[in-house]
């Protein structure tokens, strides 16, 4: 039984997403140290891994995990409501920066948003491979979505709004995307209330390796 993290040096490699510590405060923990580099945040997403903190960097694979099926997003009578009413603009990259720094603003449990994160996920959507969803309401930003797209992947990785359903409008027009453009998986990583109400559901972690190595050999473009 898995007990203690792998040690990362300075190469560009991860162990198996399998041998994840499998009990504890730790569980699901899978190596620490590394770096948050473009090569090396591409590879942690193929193997089904994702950073949590920056100093040390530590890299997870929950199990369960949690996901979104993009058949199977749930609109609630008040979404349903405010897509309805119209009133917000939804655009795509065109301010991923300001997504990210306005999740990492957010309060919420166990924030991990650092400004190690912030600078290490423009360079990966400067790069072409994080995006971001943005909604806004009178020219202002009022919500929105990041994460980040290997093949048939997308990660989501945080939300925000200062509106009333900003946030679920922008992963409601998200998901269209993901559907339209191909994408086979959608990565929550973890349900929580808000995400469960859409529809967010947990498998295995088995379940989601095998499930990702397919997406990731899959050619979809956001």
């Amino acid at each position: 039984m898995t007990t203690q993290p792998i040690l990362l040096d300075d190469r560009l490699w991860f162990p198996d997403a399998r041998d994840a510590v499998k009990r504890g405060p730790h569980a699901g923990l899978v190596a620490v140290g590394g770096d948050l580099s473009v090569p090396r945040l591409l590879l942690a997403y193929r193997g089904g891994l994702f950073p949590w903190t920056a100093a040390p960097v530590t890299w997870w694979s929950p199990d369960p995990r949690g996901i979104i099926e993009l058949d199977q997003f749930h609109v609630s009578r008040s979404l349903a409501r405010t897509l309805r009413k119209g009133g917000f603009e939804v655009t795509f990259d065109r301010a991923f920066r300001e997504v990210i720094t306005a999740c990492a603003r957010t309060r919420r449990p166990g924030g991990w948003i650092s400004p190690e994160f912030i600078a290490a996920y423009t360079a990966l959507h400067e790069a072409g491979h994080a995006h971001s969803v943005e909604c806004w309401r009178a020219g202002e930003l009022v919500g929105g979505v990041y994460g980040v797209a290997v093949g048939g992947l997308f990660a989501g990785e945080s939300m925000f709004h200062r509106a009333d359903d900003a946030s679920k409008v922008a992963l409601f027009q998200l998901v269209g995307r993901l559907r339209e453009r191909g994408f086979t998986l959608f990565d929550t990583q973890m349900v929580t209330p808000v995400t469960r109400q859409l529809g967010a559901t947990e498998i295995t972690r088995a379940a989601y390796l095998r499930r990702l190595a397919a997406a990731v050999r899959v050619n979809a473009a956001f």
